[in-house]
């Protein structure tokens, strides 16, 4: 019997291999400093205008508004001609080296404008390229004009970008500055740089400061809309509820004592006619009617949100019953329908047909006894609603009711919500014309058959 034994194979060099903690923050660091120094360095940044809500902007107008909302760009400009100053009056300078100096102190100021990451290598470059040209007349590291426009390129581009990077561009300049040193055979006074790391430091701290309560404060305005939002959303689910409170208390109760009360009244008259008769029961079924639409408005109404009620909803399919409904009540109506009958969307059917109740509502209130037509018009592109009543007859059965103008009002958000077009006016013969066109886009033409 043979023994067999498996030997694991051993993992390639570097692979599934865990990394010592320190291993994994030293990664972390370096592609922090890669991502923020090196990855779209010299990417195109420009800094931008102080907003509207700014002190600065928020009191001036016209020109001085423009003027006040470039004010981070003047005053980035001064500094960088402060430093050009400084590089050029160096003392013991000819006039070449001092204008080239004052220049190197200029340009990485002024490029901090548009690409600050690119600015701060620049001022390395340039901070470089000045202490060959001083001859090391100053001693350090730093010509006086350079130093200022390090200092005021680190604070600016520590403000524009964030405090991890304003971190390694203060490494990276103590870096510098000992490394320059001994490039330019200054070993044996590192002042300057003393002086400069220890100011940037005080600036960048300052700015690091500034950067976390900027933060805080935005953290805190955003929660505080967050926090609005849902008040509003609180108070609005509140007043919802007692608008279905106080509808479902009037409203419910009255129309319950009148269909309660049209049940009954045939009973208590000895031999009532017919008609009588018929009056009350179309009375009730217009009450129980009324109680079933109205507790589906407030299961919408106190909903949490806008839900599809379940009930199915009234189409231009069940016209016919309406206009039967109004014509018990007394007015002579007429239906006419022209074009293809299709199926619309149903927005567009509730919304037509809430229309044309609205205004034969209307007809019946301040017209009775007079006579309607409605007109439904199924052409290209959208429905067609025309509905128009005459004047009531001079010995009217009843006196007109007036209204508070909230049915017009209620049609005429109906149109607008679907990008409709709708006119309501009084005719020439004394009556009212309501005229809606409700557009609905064409069908999408189905995708061809595959070959």
């Amino acid at each position: 019997m043979t023994e067999t034994t498996h030997t694991p194979a051993s993992p390639p060099a570097g692979a599934g291999r865990p990394h010592s903690p320190e291993f994994r923050l030293a990664a972390d660091a370096l592609g922090g400093l890669r991502q923020d120094l090196f990855h779209g360095a010299f990417a195109y940044r420009p800094l931008p205008r102080l907003g509207p809500g700014s002190p600065l902007v928020r009191g001036q107008s016209g020109r001085m508004r423009e003027y006040a909302a470039r004010t981070p760009h003047a005053v980035v400009v001064f500094l960088g001609l402060v430093a050009m100053w400084l590089g050029m009056s160096g003392d013991g300078a000819s006039e070449l080296p001092a204008l080239i100096c004052g220049l190197l102190a200029l340009t990485p100021v002024l490029l901090t404008l548009v690409r600050p990451v690119g600015a701060f290598w620049a001022s390395l470059a340039a901070s470089l390229v000045s202490g060959v040209l001083s001859g090391g007349y100053w001693g350090g590291t730093w010509v006086p004009g350079g130093f200022v426009s390090h200092l005021v390129v680190l604070t600016v581009v520590s403000i524009r970008t964030r405090p991890r990077t304003a971190a390694w561009m203060w490494v990276l300049t103590g870096v510098y500055g000992f490394v320059a040193g001994g490039l330019l055979g200054r070993t044996d006074d590192h002042g300057d740089v003393a002086r400069m790391l220890l100011l940037s430091a005080l600036i960048l701290l300052v700015v690091a400061v500034w950067h976390v309560r900027r933060e805080a404060a935005l953290e805190v305005t955003a929660q505080q809309t967050v926090t609005e939002h849902e008040r509003s959303r609180r108070t609005l689910l509140e007043e919802r509820t007692t608008i279905a409170r106080e509808l479902h208390d009037v409203v419910a109760h009255h129309m319950s004592v009148v269909a309660i009360q049209a049940e009954a009244a045939p009973y208590r008259v000895e031999n009532p006619p017919p008609e009588l008769e018929k009056a009350f029961v179309t009375i009730r079924e217009n009450a129980v009617a009324a109680l079933t639409e109205l507790r589906r408005v407030l299961g919408v109404v106190r909903a949490e949100e806008h839900a599809v009620p379940d009930a199915p909803q009234p189409t231009l399919a069940d016209l016919d019953g309406l206009l039967a409904n109004v014509r018990e009540a007394g007015l002579t109506v007429d239906k006419a329908v022209t074009g293809a009958v299709r199926a619309l969307p149903q927005g567009v059917e509730l919304s037509a047909y809430r229309i044309v109740q609205e205004a034969l509502s209307n007809a019946l209130r301040h017209a009775p006894g007079a006579s309607a037509r409605v007109e439904v018009a199924y052409v290209l592109g959208g429905l067609g609603l025309r509905v128009v009543n005459g004047p009531p007859p001079a010995p009217g059965p009843a006196k007109p009711s007036p209204g508070a103008g909230h049915g017009i009002t209620g049609m005429r958000e109906r149109v607008t919500m679907l990008d409709g077009e709708m006119t309501a006016a009084r005719t020439t013969e004394g009556g009212y014309e309501v005229t809606v066109f409700l557009p609905v886009p064409a069908p999408a033409a189905g995708p061809e058959g595959d070959a």
